[in-house]
């Protein structure tokens, strides 16, 4: 049994796909090979290059050593021996992933922490997997953390299947989905379970657990049906949800202060719902969606009849859909909204088929040499017939009395585009991709220095 490991880069990236060696503390050009209780762990590297590196972690389990120790009263040696658990993925692979990648596990990269700590394209073979359930399962657990599923069927009988994960995240996170989804799938754990083991859910499951529309169901498999132990585990993960809605007090950012006395913020989300409904559009991909505002606004609408929103960050989307309420909204507004984790800077097939897109004060959090990669997913490959962008308008910063010159709006801004600046990149990504565009300041105008945000809106030809 074993897990491919794929880091993907784009040409151009500011990193390479080697550096997959730096995340897993493995070098590419060696074999790496550690003991297990249940056999041997080994890590290779079949494919290395700078836009495609691939990691195996190969367990090989020993079945006499699955037996050693056992009495032959316990479960009879001939079912110890003849069965399928030294051979598919189970809890014996999610074991042997803790142990020979501990450090990766829990995030750390002693060479190359800011990857590490970075969300990035990653491609994940587990194979061959065991199945108790139909492959819905599969999606059921995997979907709401944001990948893309591609099952084959190996053995419908034993429920073996090939299993291919593809998302953009942490490692750290891709480690942690699969450490205790593994087990899951296969509703089975080699070992005894115990009040450790709900340490174990709750720390691996840490930022996404508590949110997952499928907790009851990974609590209940990952703790092999104890129900004392699931109802202790549910209780912490509830106690985890009251703490961040109550942080989810919103404290305005540097950002919201300085615009407060102009209501920019309130301003900025009416502007663009009234584009969006001037243009007719029922279905909204909102990118960058942080925790909702933009979404909120929508779905008081009746005009939008799908509304997705795309954010990189799981605990951004757990606020969000912590304030839009959809756990506990009925099945119409479950099925009209959506929240996805994705990257904004790697195309996705999800985006397609929109009528309109938002990035409403997002393309400044992102570095400027990858907006050529944001443009060619979202421009190139999703084409949706209307794109609204809105930015800060770098000029107006003299404006605000307690903004020191020189210094942007927010810490985490990678640049403030001029009036100029801005006008000059919409009309390059319209040209490049057969839009047309137009610009309109937001908010209060200054007659020398314009308005203190301002928005592009893109639209797509019928022939395009």
């Amino acid at each position: 049994m074993q897990i491919e490991l794929t880091l993907l880069a784009k040409a151009g990236a500011d990193y390479s796909a080697r550096d997959l060696g730096f995340l897993l503390h493995k070098h590419p050009d060696h074999l790496h090979k550690r003991e297990v209780a249940t056999g041997e762990v080994s890590i290779f590297y079949p494919e290395v290059s700078d836009t495609r590196t691939t990691a195996v972690v190969h367990l090989a389990v020993d079945p006499v050593g699955l037996v050693r120790g056992r009495s032959q009263q316990s479960d009879g040696l001939l079912t110890q021996y003849v069965n399928d658990r030294p051979y598919a993925a189970n809890s014996f692979l999610s074991v042997a992933l803790a142990r020979s990648l501990g450090q990766s596990l829990s995030g750390k990269s002693k060479e190359r922490q800011d990857l590490a700590d970075r969300t990035l394209p990653f491609e994940a073979r587990i194979v061959p997997v065991s199945l108790a359930g139909d492959t819905d399962l599969i999606h059921a657990v995997f979907d709401p953390l944001g990948y893309e599923v591609d099952i084959t069927v190996l053995d419908q009988d034993a429920g073996i299947v090939d299993l291919t994960l593809k998302g953009a995240m942490r490692l750290s996170s891709l480690l942690s989905h699969l450490y205790v989804l593994i087990p899951v799938l296969d509703n089975a754990k080699h070992y005894w379970v115990d009040k450790d083991e709900v340490d174990k859910l709750l720390a691996k499951g840490e930022g996404w657990l508590a949110e997952h529309p499928k907790r009851d169901l990974i609590t209940r498999r990952a703790l092999k049906h104890r129900r004392a132990l699931m109802n202790m585990t549910l209780a912490r993960l509830d106690e985890t949800l009251a703490a961040a809605e109550a942080e989810d007090e919103p404290v305005p950012e540097p950002e919201e202060r300085l615009e407060e006395p102009i209501r920019l913020h309130d301003l900025r989300l009416n502007a663009v719902v009234e584009i969006l409904e001037a243009h007719r559009a029922a279905t909204v991909l909102d990118l960058g969606c942080g925790e909702g505002k933009l979404l909120s606004h929508l779905v008081r609408k009746r005009g939008f009849s799908r509304i997705v929103g795309v954010d990189p960050s799981v605990q951004t989307l757990a606020k969000a859909r912590r304030k839009l309420r959809l756990d506990q909204a009925g099945d119409a507004l479950q099925e009209r909204v959506t929240l996805q984790m994705g990257s904004l800077t790697y195309g996705d097939r999800r985006w397609k088929g929109f009528d309109a897109a938002t990035l409403v004060e997002v393309i400044e959090h992102i570095e400027p040499h990858r907006l050529s990669s944001l443009s060619l997913s979202l421009f190139g490959d999703a084409r949706p017939g209307l794109v609204v962008v809105t930015t800060p308008n770098r000029e107006y910063n003299a404006l605000f009395p307690d903004l020191e010159p020189g210094r942007l709006r927010h810490p985490d801004h990678r640049f403030e585009w001029t009036r100029a600046e801005f006008t000059d990149w919409g009309e390059a990504v319209a040209a490049d991709y057969g839009y047309e565009v137009s610009f309109s300041p937001l908010g209060p105008v200054d007659e020398a220095l314009g308005g203190p945000s301002q928005m592009a809106i893109f639209t797509r030809g019928a022939d395009q």
